[in-house]
């Protein structure tokens, strides 16, 4: 049951390959558990949840009520005690929709990253991601913002691969070369680089030439069906058959 991390540059394409991935290792027959970890919040939207299902995926770390009453902490006070080890091994089930075969769950944004729990939100954020990683046999997707703030270095071992999704140009290749070094630092061992928009075997070069020296797993091709999905809020594997035959090719490569 692999656990990867998805991350990137905003805007790269990290939500749209999360997606793929899960309706691959789903239609293989897997558990698949895809965790959305990135602010912006768009991984229901790739699966072509309505917007009224969508408005139930509640981020975890917007749940005051639940943060009180797992951490202990008491509202409207600042400091004081709370537990870093809260009751989380309920929440993948009940706040979680599914989707295609997939579960789909919510985290919101960790303050502080990276640092440790600063806070009852980061205590029960990095309790419930140590869980998902290391006790629950399940295909875990975490589709993250560009950087590490969801990992620490007790659970970034768990983590079998970290996928950084690149497009062909120097910004987003300058964040994945940022990108690498947070997750090495923190003892990640299994790096890879997606391609997506990509137009051409002359892309993929202009990436292997100026992106990180990690290996290439495969490429998404620049798609108009892409972008109608995403007009449409439909789920981007249904709508491009060419992306989903090559996040076949990706997973098989993984």
């Amino acid at each position: 049951m692999p656990k990867l991390a998805i991350t990137g540059k905003g805007g790269v394409g990290k939500t749209t390959l999360t997606a793929l991935l899960s309706h691959v290792y789903a239609g293989r027959g897997q558990d698949v558990i895809a965790i959305d970890a990135d602010p912006a919040g768009n991984l229901g939207l790739a699966f072509g949840l309505s917007a009224e299902l969508d408005a139930e995926l509640k981020p975890i770390a917007e749940m005051e009520s639940l943060i009180y009453e797992r951490t202990g902490a008491q509202p409207g006070t600042v400091g004081g005690w709370f537990k870093l080890n809260p009751k989380v091994d309920d929440i993948p089930d009940t706040f979680s929709v599914r989707q295609n075969g997939v579960r789909l769950l919510r985290l919101g944004t960790v303050r502080g990253g990276g640092t440790g729990c600063l806070c009852p939100e980061n205590a029960l954020l990095k309790a419930l991601v140590t869980h998902l990683l290391l006790y629950r046999n399940q295909t875990l997707l975490l589709d993250m913002e560009a950087g590490v703030e969801h990992l620490g270095r007790g659970t970034a071992g768990a983590v079998d691969a970290f996928v950084i999704v690149v497009e062909p140009g120097l910004r987003s290749l300058g964040t994945a070369h940022q990108i690498q070094g947070l997750a090495q630092e923190i003892g990640v061992k299994n790096i890879y680089l997606v391609a997506n928009k990509t137009r051409g075997p002359q892309d993929e070069e202009f990436i292997r030439e100026h992106g990180p020296d990690l290996p290439l797993l495969g490429s998404l091709p620049f798609t108009l069906a892409a972008v109608s999905a995403d007009q449409d809020g439909a789920a981007v594997f249904d709508q491009a058959p060419e992306l989903l035959a090559a996040a076949e090719e990706i997973a098989n490569r993984l």
